[in-house]
């Protein structure tokens, strides 16, 4: 029997618990509470898990396949399939950004990586917009992309972040790469790997350089109502957003401040800014563009049979530091920069 998996979001629940408690804010406390009851579906995924990188044959179509749906405002998946691959633009920006933002992710994948869709096969690109009433989230279900409109209150509607999309269907490669179990650090682990190649596809799709980006995830989703820049910073964990309302970015930088919960999956949201600051640090010390270097890395050790499911920061840094020795050398730039970030940040002595 295949195994379930939870929902793969990019708003985390207690963000989305502070807007449904938000007395300022009443539409989004209603959408809020909406996505947060979401959250709690379990969805069949469509494919097996623990997949690993597949050998891809001359015959396989290189070229994206996108399909994007209109949900309508319900919550009846796909939804009417409103733009096919080659299509002009629709005139929805929902409709457009999403057939963008799938298309940036798949250059991204394959001019990089040689890697053709997020199962290295080809696997169509779908997607659905309008999904629900004021829905304040975008995630992947295992097999489509959903976007919500937001509230307009709290949140824009989801489409808008490239690096959002990026984020989402990078849990479509950790499916089919390592499959890591969305619980604890591994979990945590999980979410800062689409944290990564999300930034990555951001910075691809712009040619910006380590030094160039913002090292912001969903900068943009926030109206101007909200006292923040984005929903995490991997260049500062902790100060994406300070809302008299909302409250404050509860992420940690270092394993100083690591959150012990049984929320969240065991906080896979808030323990994320430590694997994702030591990836930032690397991907600066090293400098050019992080995904020749940090991010070809973590590529490396993602695609690596040492990557357990279960794994623990611990034992990815490890398995970083052993991919950088790999790819650049033992003397490299590269291999000290990543063994020096996880030193930083508190994961390796």
């Amino acid at each position: 029997m295949t195994p379930t998996v939870c929902l793969r979001s990019v708003v985390p629940p207690y963000l989305l618990r502070a807007v449904a408690d938000a007395a300022g804010f009443p539409r989004a406390s209603s959408a809020a509470r909406t996505a947060l009851a979401s959250l709690d579906v379990v969805q069949q995924p469509k494919h097996e898990h623990a997949v690993r990188p597949q050998t891809v044959s001359g015959t396989v179509d290189r070229s994206p396949q996108r399909t994007i749906s209109d949900a309508h405002g319900t919550t009846t998946l796909p939804g009417d399939p409103v733009r096919h691959e080659g299509d002009p633009d629709s005139g929805d920006p929902a409709v457009d950004e999403a057939y963008t933002g799938l298309g940036d992710t798949h250059a991204f994948w394959l001019e990089v990586f040689d890697r053709v869709s997020i199962d290295g096969a080809g696997l169509p690109l779908d997607a659905t917009v309008h999904y629900g009433q004021d829905y304040d989230n975008a995630y992947w279900d295992g097999s489509r992309m959903v976007f919500g409109d937001g509230d307009g209150e709290v949140f824009e509607r989801f489409t808008i972040a490239v690096d959002v999309i990026g984020h989402e269907l990078a849990h479509g490669v950790t499916q089919y790469t390592a499959d890591l179990t969305y619980q604890g650090q591994s979990g945590a682990l999980n979410e800062s790997i689409s944290d990564v190649f999300g930034s990555l596809v951001l910075q691809y799709a712009r040619r910006q350089s380590a030094e160039q980006a913002s090292w912001l995830i969903g900068e943009g989703l926030f109206t101007p109502r909200v006292q923040g820049v984005a929903l995490r910073s991997m260049r500062a964990p902790g100060t994406a957003y300070d809302d008299p309302v909302l409250g404050k970015d509860p992420q940690p930088s270092t394993m100083a401040g690591y959150v012990e919960t049984t929320d969240d999956n065991g906080g896979v949201h808030t323990n994320s800014g430590i694997p994702n600051h030591a990836f930032y640090l690397a991907a600066t010390a090293i400098g050019g563009n992080a995904w020749d270097g940090a991010g070809a890395v973590w590529w490396n050790a993602l695609t690596s049979e040492s990557v357990t499911a279960s794994i623990d920061f611990a034992g990815f840094a490890g398995v970083t530091v052993d991919a950088a020795a790999t790819r650049f050398g033992t003397d490299s730039r590269e291999h000290t920069a990543v063994q020096q970030a996880w030193r930083t940040v508190g994961v390796l002595g």
